[in-house]
């Protein structure tokens, strides 16, 4: 396998060189972050994280959750309930695959409630709460493609606060809603 992955970087070199000089630094670029032993060096934030359609499934559901649609917001749990079931745990190491599998029993168990629970905005808002606490240490753990934003609302819960994870910097409230959707700040700027 490493002697594939040497023969294939040593390839793109030779290519690289061959090529005029725009292709030869886009080549070279690449085949920068590939080093001889075949370990991808190419800078986190660039590469693609193994959990993205997890957090894609998270944010329309917390979209839904602040305009206060619970039919989007039980569509957008069962659509998260299936990126945790289709979640491709192969190529993890053991301890990477350990702690999906210790958040990803819990956080599925909360998407399940809240796509079962059509018309009930409050319950899903409930386990919103918990999953968005899963949802972050599963991004912290793997981190993500995209830069995300944890928010606290302080008012939630009565008045014990609660976080969740947002692709903006600006605060679109989940817990409140259209009631008050502006209310909250940013926590923490995760990368």
């Amino acid at each position: 396998m490493k002697n594939i992955i040497f023969s294939l970087a040593a390839s793109i070199l030779f290519l690289a060189a061959c090529s005029n000089e725009t292709k030869k630094n886009e080549t070279t670029s690449s085949a920068d972050s590939i080093t001889a032993a075949g370990v991808d060096t190419t800078p986190k934030s660039q590469q693609e994280s193994p959990i993205n359609n997890i957090i894609s499934a998270y944010l329309q559901l917390k979209n839904a959750l602040t305009k206060d649609n619970d039919k989007d917001a039980a569509s957008s749990g069962k659509a998260l309930e299936t990126a945790f079931a289709d979640f491709d745990k192969s190529s993890l190491t053991a301890d990477k695959a350990k702690l999906y599998d210790d958040i990803a029993t819990d956080a599925k168990e909360h998407a399940e409630h809240i796509g079962a629970n059509v018309g009930n905005i409050k319950h899903q808002r409930e386990h919103f709460e918990t999953l968005s606490q899963d949802i972050y240490d599963l991004v912290k753990g793997f981190g993500a493609s995209q830069k995300l934003y944890v928010d606290h609302c302080p008012m939630y819960n009565e008045n014990k606060g609660a976080n969740w994870i947002s692709e903006s910097k600006d605060i679109s409230n989940p817990y409140l809603g259209q009631a008050m959707p502006t209310c909250g700040t940013v926590k923490e700027e995760l990368k």
